[in-house]
């Protein structure tokens, strides 16, 4: 139960703002990770001044938005901070080439407003039709064609930060130095101080060098210490990727990028693995925007689609392997330029079937739905009672195709079945996807981890590419940097958030198993339900995303009831169930838009009204049958009542 001090101590702080029931709690206790931590209280401030209120109170915060992350960063024990419902601005600045943004805003539709100006934002991670800004900022986002030369890091101009002693900071202002070393001079001088030892650190630099190289969510942005001389720009670039662990960024303005409106797209199939790694050097040296890989086990996944075409449905997949690439430019020569290079590329390549790129959009939608929904092929038909995982890790690019192969040799050794390996090629990046219980099989879990972060580590990688440390890699963090740059980060951690109080036990950690506790079990409901893998990607386009609650939520809280149940926790289940009556049941659109979003087809739409026919029992549902089919005489009857109240004098007022 939530503690009632606590909770006294935010309603002094920001009075109305707090949500206590159950079914708050526990709805937004589950996001896309595998982690699951039930909150005191969900706080839904409006504003930047609201928050430094609640930053000043020294209770532990944790702020989530979009729900979308997949390491654990966005769930707490404290006190959650929805940050969706009231920081959604977005102001167009310098003809698209400028964008401000507050972190409640959605990626696409960011994207959406600048598109009539052919701009669009760099970072492009596949979570963005639902991840919000401020999970943008939070993970250092990139995605599939802006590498680390167009992510968040680099794309970002400014950002206003409320920190935690709830000084708030533009560090675009002219005077943003000035203004943090009077107001914080503990912080300016400690974040010139540990620029100077890292600089002065010829090892340091080595290590942050190549780490930042690649792809890496890793711990803090130590980069930003080599980058950047002023105490608020290594401030303002230390936040991101920070995870919500070092303040919180009421608004960001970035850098926009062209959005090329023409693309010549392929997928290229090799008999193997490491032939087509072998191609990497030509294919990169030929400036594709992206460079997809798929494995055997991807590929066999990617036959079952209906849009596979028929050189891969007919494809005897053995150990094949295959790189889905594209060209965009927004100039139609210059993209004919790329084709004319590309097919005089491809006849040297070691390929197992024909490869031709085109510029059909439908083609192209094809090729993309493929790489994109084998995450969703594989979760959707996962076991029931399983919980399905995406890891992340990169590279540099020439030990890939060994990784793969030690990745693919953990995964049968440790019997994974099903399991897919796909990623950014390009980058080094490479996702791979487990299925788990942990409820029986945590050793078996714990032993993968140990051994995959030693094939990352031994090859120079980043045991975190894309989605963030979170806690599913803060107990390795210091193996990946060493003590001296370990060290640097717990100060960084210190001089920021003294008492600790932004997402405790993300990011930086004392306990080894950190990555072990509060694991996600997963009970077996019903069919709408057991499917779902809590990504969120429905959320954004329910109508009753604001009223009550959203498709995720209408689900976690099946789950979260089935569990009480079992537990034989009645009285929780007692409340839950009345209050998923009106939150869940009465107030679902049930418009199927969910279904369109949804990665692995759930209609909760069809769910609620399952569960509405079953509440008005057999009785009520023969009465509205009848009804049905004697429909002429029933509005009849209507009109004539409604005619008759229309004739009656209204009652008097009562005093």
């Amino acid at each position: 139960m939530p503690d009632p001090a606590l909770l006294a101590a935010v309603d002094a702080a920001v009075p109305g703002i707090t949500r206590t029931r159950a079914s708050d709690r526990l709805g937004m206790a589950h996001d896309a990770s595998h982690y699951l931590l039930t909150p005191q209280a969900v706080l839904v401030p409006e504003s930047a001044e609201q928050v430094g209120a609640l930053m000043r109170t020294g209770l532990p915060l944790t702020f989530r938005s979009g729900g979308t992350s997949l390491s654990g960063q966005g769930v707490s024990e404290h006190l959650l901070v929805d940050t969706r419902r009231h920081f959604r601005g977005i102001e167009v600045l310098d003809d698209g080439r400028r964008v401000r943004v507050q972190p409640g805003a959605v990626l696409r539709q960011v994207n959406a407003r600048l598109a009539a100006y052919g701009r669009k934002l760099g970072p492009d991670p596949a979570s963005e039709s639902a991840c919000t800004i401020g999970g943008v900022v939070a993970n250092n986002s990139s995605g599939m064609t802006c590498g680390t030369h167009a992510n968040t890091y680099r794309t970002l101009e400014s950002m206003t930060i409320v920190l935690p002693s709830g000084t708030v900071l533009d560090t675009g202002a002219p005077d943003a130095d000035q203004r943090l070393r009077t107001l914080e001079p503990e912080l300016a001088q400690g974040l010139e101080r540990l620029r100077d030892r890292v600089r002065g650190n010829p090892d340091s630099v080595r290590r942050i060098t190549a780490q930042f190289a690649l792809k890496n969510t890793m711990g803090y942005g130590l980069n930003s210490l080599l980058d950047h001389d002023s105490p608020a720009q290594i401030l303002a670039h230390l936040v991101i990727g920070s995870e919500g662990t070092l303040g919180f960024v009421a608004e960001a303005v970035f850098r926009t990028m062209p959005a090329h409106r023409l693309a010549a797209t392929g997928l290229l199939v090799f008999p193997t693995l490491r032939q087509a790694m072998a191609s990497m050097p030509d294919l990169v040296a030929a400036e594709p925007a992206a460079v997809e890989l798929l494995d055997a086990e991807s590929l066999r996944v990617a036959q079952t689609d209906p849009k596979a075409d028929d050189v891969l449905r007919t494809l005897t997949v053995a150990e094949h392997a295959a790189l889905l690439v594209e060209w965009q430019e927004s100039d139609s020569d210059r993209l004919s330029d790329r084709e004319r290079a590309a097919d005089e590329l491809f006849p040297s390549l070691s390929l197992a079937a024909p490869a031709r790129l085109s510029r059909d959009s439908g083609g192209r939608a094809g090729l993309w739905h493929i790489r994109k929904g084998l995450y969703a092929s594989v979760a959707g038909a996962r076991p029931s009672g399983t919980t399905a995982l995406l890891e992340d890790v990169a590279v540099p690019v020439p030990a890939l195709a060994e990784l793969c192969d030690e990745l693919t040799a953990l995964l049968a050794e440790h019997r994974y079945e099903r399991s897919v390996i796909f990623g950014h090629a390009k980058d080094g990046n490479l996702h791979f996807m487990l299925n788990e219980r942990f409820d029986t099989e945590l050793e078996r879990y714990a032993a993968f981890t140990e051994d995959m972060v030693e094939a990352v580590l031994s090859r120079g990688g980043t045991l975190k590419a894309e989605h963030g440390t979170g806690r599913v890699m803060a107990p390795f963090v210091r193996r990946q940097y060493g003590d001296e740059l370990y060290e640097v980060m717990r100060e960084i951690k210190r001089l920021c958030d003294p008492k600790g109080t932004l997402n405790p036990g993300v990011v930086l950690t004392d306990r080894d198993d950190a990555h072990l506790r509060d694991l996600k079990a997963v009970a077996t409901v019903e069919p709408e339900v057991d499917r779902c893998v809590e990504c969120g990607y429905c959320e954004p386009v329910c109508p009753s995303r604001d009223l009550t609650t959203t498709p995720r939520q209408r689900i976690v809280l099946r789950r979260e009831l089935a569990a009480a149940v079992s537990a034989g926790d009645h009285a929780l289940a007692r409340e839950l169930e009345a209050e998923y009556a009106y939150d869940a049941v009465d107030t679902c659109a049930v418009d199927g838009m969910c279904a369109t979003a949804c990665p692995v087809g759930i209609n909760t739409g069809d769910l609620t009204k399952r569960l509405r026919a079953e509440r008005h029992g057999p009785a009520a549902q023969k009465s509205w049958k009848t009804a049905a089919q004697h429909w002429d005489g029933v509005t009849r009857a209507m009109n004539l009542a409604l005619d008759t109240a229309a004739a009656t004098p209204p009652a008097l007022p009562e005093a």
